[in-house]
């Protein structure tokens, strides 16, 4: 995943893409960084969250400057998402996390809210960097405290 990191960064220099060549050379600094401070090569994982945290930074950029009235950074922002989005594996879909909840549930004996955690913990170590969290954790507890009450 690094090399392709590097490929296409070169391919943005020849390109005069300045927004992807941006981004990217940011992302290669922030691996690098992390590189230093594991002291060691980064896993595909390690480097997938570094350009999920690299999107959300993004994101909340945006919010400020949409409040701020700065189009023209706001749409900076959009397209530098969209260069590192294509380095993220596909999410897994509302409709898919719902169904895999239903089974870790089961598998795990989740019986209500209190069981929120053990469900969670499974739900992302077992699909950490394919699945949004926050609306895990929505989709988790909406279907907890829907089974507490058919339980009780």
């Amino acid at each position: 995943m690094l090399e392709k990191i590097r490929e296409d960064m070169k391919k943005a220099l020849k390109e005069k893409n300045e927004v992807a060549l941006s981004a990217l050379r940011l992302l290669l600094s922030e691996i690098k960084n992390a590189e230093i401070e594991k002291r060691g090569e980064l896993e595909e994982g390690e480097i997938i969250n570094i350009i999920r945290r690299s999107i959300k930074k993004r994101k909340e950029a945006i919010e400020l400057f949409e409040k701020g009235g700065r189009e023209e950074l706001v749409a900076k922002e959009k397209k530098e998402i969209e260069v590192l989005s294509k380095y993220l594996p596909k999410e897994l879909s509302a409709e898919e996390i719902e169904k895999i909840v239903g089974e870790i549930a089961e598998e795990v004996g989740a019986m209500g809210p209190s069981d929120i955690g053990k469900v969670m913990r499974e739900l992302m170590s077992r699909f950490r960097g394919r699945i949004d969290g926050k609306l895990a954790k929505e989709i988790v507890e909406k279907k907890l405290k829907g089974e507490a009450k058919e339980n009780g």
